[in-house]
């Protein structure tokens, strides 16, 4: 009996899938495992009302496996607003693959993840994310057609991180024009947290306009490097958001306005690429709000490398992409706008919206 080998009653008891917290009344949680490769992913389709569930695959060294699992929920439950908000067609989905990208990831467990991908005949299309490369989308396109951000020389939009940046900066003009009165960043000062691809461009951006650019990274050698190239100030300190500073742009992982920060936060803008900035939405926001910081919804103005990889699926061009990143300008003035007429959190008044063009498509769709 299976008794006299496991103590049933030792057997630690854990919340299923439904049970997460960032579950989301998710479509479909894929569990991938392969021995032979030593790949273990989670993929998360969130919502496909709108299309295909697209979001980029991210490989990390998580605590554990539901910390992997809640990311993939949390992240995939994004992208769905993100593409809704943006007015793409597109669902929300987002992979997770457990272990550090720097010493486990191999072209072969690259190329079965890519067939886990295949097997789900285009209900989520992958792109590129954290511990991710190109290259590495290049690799999963051997075995799928259902990826995106693939290299230029391959008929892709390539790395979309540029494009994300220059989203975040223009969502950040949008927010200092709000709270400012004008979008003008030369001289404000800016503190970066997190200065991978997307972190790296926002700080040029930046530089190029005058502000007084502090960065932060786990890193150290990102840090020199991108402080001798461009002329940003490297934070010393230990305590981030207790520095005076115009504009906090979180560039890193996400969950970062969280009870041990929101009440420190001396910003008075927060902007900035991480996915899920705010621990509790609901709550982290209002805070935010009480406290007259004005906050860019992080699925909005971070949504330049979607609108980048779309592009391969839709075939519109480099102008079509700049053009409808450039919009995020727009659409983050109309949202801060709105907000205070509705007397709603920022984040609250983006979500409305998302979720408005969705059931708006599920009442067609249904007819």
């Amino acid at each position: 009996m299976i008794s006299d080998v496991i103590n049933l009653s030792e057997i630690k008891k854990v919340d299923p899938v439904f049970g997460q917290l960032s579950f989301d009344n998710h479509e479909q949680v894929v569990f991938c495992n392969d021995k032979d490769t030593g790949l273990k992913a989670i993929i998360g389709i969130h919502n496909t009302v709108l299309g295909p569930a697209l979001g980029g695959t991210r490989m990390w060294q998580y605590n554990n496996e539901w910390e992997a699992l809640n990311d993939a929920l949390r992240l995939s439950r994004g992208m769905t607003f993100k593409a809704a908000i943006t007015g793409l067609n597109l669902g929300g989905g987002k992979a997770v693959i457990i272990g550090d990208a720097k010493t486990q990831k191999t072209p072969e467990l690259m190329k079965r993840f890519g067939e886990f991908v295949h097997s789900l005949s285009g209900k989520y299309i992958t792109a590129e994310d954290v511990g991710m490369e190109t290259a590495d989308m290049d690799l999963v396109r051997e075995v799928t057609p259902y990826v995106t951000g693939i290299s230029e020389s391959k008929g892709g939009a390539g790395n979309p991180s540029p494009i994300t940046a220059y989203g975040v900066f223009m969502g950040m003009k949008a927010a200092a024009k709000y709270k400012f009165g004008t979008d003008i960043l030369e001289d404000k000062k800016v503190f970066v947290q997190g200065i991978g691809h997307v972190g790296e461009s926002l700080v040029e951006h930046l530089v190029n306009e005058g502000a007084h650019v502090v960065i932060a990274d786990i890193n150290e050698e990102r840090l020199q490097d991108v402080s001798k190239k461009y002329g940003a100030s490297i934070y010393r300190g230990d305590d981030i958001y207790s520095e005076s500073m115009d504009i906090y742009a979180p560039c890193a992982l996400g969950a970062t306005v969280n009870d041990d920060t929101v009440y420190k936060i001396k910003a008075q803008v927060i902007a900035g690429a991480a996915n899920n900035q705010l621990a509790t939405e609901e709550r982290h926001g209002l805070i935010l709000q009480e406290r007259g910081i004005v906050y860019a919804p992080d699925f909005l103005i971070n949504a330049g490398g979607i609108i980048n990889v779309y592009a391969e699926l839709e075939g519109y061009d480099k102008q079509e992409i700049i053009r409808k990143t450039e919009n995020i300008y727009n659409t983050t003035l109309e949202i801060l706008s709105n907000a205070e007429t509705n007397e709603i959190t920022a984040n609250h008044a983006a979500l409305n919206i998302a979720k408005n063009r969705i059931e708006t498509r599920k009442k067609e769709n249904s007819k």
